[in-house]
């Protein structure tokens, strides 16, 4: 494929409700623009776009993929993204690279909660947006309901472009209301254009209304005209739609029915058309936060926005070109590194096919593969500027792993460090304390795909298991207690002999004091007792815990002149601590997190209910100030009942609120909680 130069390319990004028919919307795109000679079906699994095996399997996109459509000499890179809540980190990616968002809707389902999700992930970006409401020759679906109901959420700058042509009750085509004509479709999606039905002519008054009021508030020309009775031309219609796409004034409305090919045409001018380029926002925002103008014949540079792990072919890393011309083989600095890297080979990617091509303009999105920069990367020329990193959602999900075969657990952590280096929703570590490989995601599903990954690129087995919570053990009181190791054996014998003190000490550690009078005590064997102590904390009395914030005080005891050494010293210090500690009023403390909860108003009393029953404390409840309407719930919770709390917020508020949790302290837990804790720990031992 040749190269397009900057005007010519546009980048879109599909986004919507899981199901709503965005990868048939690019399939559609794509066949119908002849980049592909077959109209790939998602119940079949021969789609370009969901090629990878887990989205063939489930018949979800897990995955955001990208092809180019060329449409009247205008390459549009259309990136279809997941709808599920699991991958939203692939949409944050896409969103990063995209000029504008279409946002797929279903005509039967209306407004979902992934359409609202979308709406805020578009307007959060800054990107131009659309509306194309799919499925709209159900005969359940009702445009003008929807319409209305798009309204009430979204605003009056949604307006209709196209609309349905009923006949008879049914949905027999579509009207273009800036052209002013009818489209019939065939089973090609190939239209007939036709004049406007008699009976559609009222129904086409009113949405052409809707449309010319928003096209005359983009400038005072077309107000006058409007107001004035004048026409307003099909070409003055088309400028104003683009420039009030551009500014967020206008979100263009489109109907169709993506597995018809219904609609797509239209669809397709319209992107053409008046859909922006890259440089049409004329500057990048960069990781300081700073304007940095977008120079089209300027020094090259890239930012990458996507890494795939691929075992066959290498890294692949996905970018697009900020400024400049890219070229194969040249040479760029790595701004977070500071070295620099050789792009070698540049491609165009359809789905998994990878095309070569000599260079890419301003605003054109490409892959190179095996280069060492990572996901967020700017590669320059200049290596000056950095821009702005893809903004992720923090993965709260936690899940051990298991290998299903023994001796896997190297094999476990590099599957794993590859996986990491392509979804920056994934976050590793190994417990020192718990011994657990620890996993984290944005849900079940998300790592349940990742698992999936692990076995097919890396014939790794893996099972998923309840993460082990890190309970300590403290004392509330104190107590005196005698430890005394005495062994005689041949030649010389052990002793140790010690009178300590506990009692609740300040910080995690021990707090080791000593008050001997008359050497009862040698100075030389106490730094064994302190050591023979902070050994024992390492197991508590209780449940084997670590035990924390523990004074002790050696304050009398007796040695040997020759069967006295530090080992016997050791032994007695134990001997005390394992005698002493159940006389102090040993207690189990738990973790406990600060938590905050993004909600909808309405669905605040359901979040409270459910951290009651999860031993929340609420600590405060405020507006939110970004999204009127919306709340911030925080709250102190148990980190033992935060397990499953990714699933069960999305239960109670259909997928709408999020959250962040991060440990800040130990406290005591509840009594009937520690009985539950210690015969856990006994039936485990």
């Amino acid at each position: 494929m040749a190269s397009i130069d900057m005007k010519r390319i546009r980048n879109l990004v599909l986004m919507g409700h899981s199901g709503s028919g965005k990868t048939s919307l690019a399939e559609a795109m794509l066949y119908l623009s002849g980049g592909s000679d077959r109209f790939g079906k998602v119940p079949e699994g021969n789609t370009v776009f969901d090629f990878d095996p887990e989205s063939i399997r489930r018949k979800i996109s897990v995955a955001s993929s990208q092809a180019p459509v060329m449409w009247k000499d205008i390459k549009i890179n259309v990136i279809d993204t997941p709808g599920y809540p699991g991958f939203t980190g692939e949409i944050s990616q896409a969103v990063r690279v995209a000029d504008s968002a279409i946002i797929v809707v279903d005509a039967r389902s209306g407004i979902q909660v992934g359409t609202e999700l979308a709406w805020d992930k578009a307007t959060e970006a800054g990107l131009p947006k659309a509306i194309f409401i799919n499925k709209f020759d159900d005969n359940e679906a009702r445009f003008a309901k929807l319409l209305n109901a798009l309204h009430e959420q979204f605003g009056r700058a949604i307006c209709p472009v196209t609309i349905p042509m009923v006949r008879d009750g049914e949905v027999r085509g579509a009207i273009d209301l800036i052209a002013q004509e009818a489209h019939s479709f065939d089973d090609r999606g190939t239209h007939s254009v036709l004049p406007i039905p008699e009976e559609n002519m009222e129904a086409v008054e009113e949405f052409r209304e809707m449309l010319l009021e928003a096209v005359a508030g983009t400038s005072e020309d077309l107000m006058n005209k409007y107001f004035g009775g004048e026409e307003i031309s099909y070409m003055e219609i088309c400028n104003a739609v683009h420039e009030g796409i551009i500014h967020g004034d206008i979100v263009p409305c489109f109907c169709g029915c993506a597995t018809k090919l219904w609609g797509v045409w239209t669809l397709l001018n319209s992107i053409s058309e008046s859909f922006p380029r890259h440089s049409a926002k004329g500057s990048e925002v960069s990781i300081e936060g700073q304007e940095v103008e977008i120079v089209p014949e300027g020094a090259p540079a890239i930012f990458i926005y996507k890494t795939i792990a691929d075992p066959f072919v290498g890294k692949m890393s996905f970018f697009k070109v900020m400024n400049g011309t890219v070229k194969g083989d040249l040479t760029l600095k790595n701004v977070r590194t500071g070295g620099t890297e050789k792009l070698g080979k540049i491609y165009t990617v359809k789905g998994k096919t990878q095309t070569e091509v000599a260079e890419l303009f301003c605003g054109d999105i490409g892959m190179v593969s095996k280069l060492s920069a990572a996901t967020g990367d700017t590669l320059s020329w200049t290596g000056e500027v950095a821009y702005a990193p893809v903004v992720y959602p923090e993965p709260f999900y936690v899940k051990s792993l298991a290998p299903k075969a023994k001796g896997d657990e190297d094999k476990i952590s590099t599957a794993v460090s590859k996986l990491l280096e392509e979804d920056m929703t994934l976050k590793y570590e190994v417990n020192p304390e718990t011994a657990q490989m620890l996993l984290s995601g944005l849900g079940g599903t998300h790592l349940e795909n990742t698992l999936a990954k692990m076995k097919a690129r890396y014939g790794v087995e893996v099972v998923l298991g309840e993460k082990k919570i890190a309970y300590r053990e403290t004392i509330r009181k104190s107590c005196k207690v005698e430890g005394k190791h005495k062994k005689q054996s041949g030649g010389h014998g052990q002793y140790g002999h010690v009178k300590i003190e506990f009692s609740p000490g300040e910080g995690e550690g021990l707090t080791f004091t000593e008050s001997i009078f008359g050497g009862s005590v040698p100075k030389n064997f106490h730094p064994a007792v302190e050591k023979g102590l902070q050994e024992c904390m390492a197991k508590g009395v209780l449940a084997g815990f670590p035990v924390v914030g523990l004074a002790a005080n050696l304050y009398d005891g007796s040695y040997h002149d020759v069967d006295s050494s530090e080992m016997s010293f050791k032994m007695a210090a134990g001997i005390a601590f394992r005698e002493g500690l159940p006389q102090c009023a040993p207690v189990i403390l738990e973790p406990v997190g600060k938590l905050r909860v993004f909600t909808p108003d309405n669905q605040m009393g359901d979040v409270i209910g459910d951290l009651n029953k999860r031993r929340g404390r609420i600590m405060g409840m405020e507006q939110d100030e970004k999204k009127r309407g919306w709340s911030i719930v925080e709250a102190e919770v148990p980190e033992a009942e935060m397990g499953d709390y990714v699933h069960a917020l999305r239960a109670i508020s259909q997928g709408r609120a999020s959250f962040t949790y991060y440990y800040d302290h130990y406290e005591e837990a509840p009594a009937n909680v520690a009985e539950k804790i210690i015969a856990a720990s006994k039936e485990a031992k």
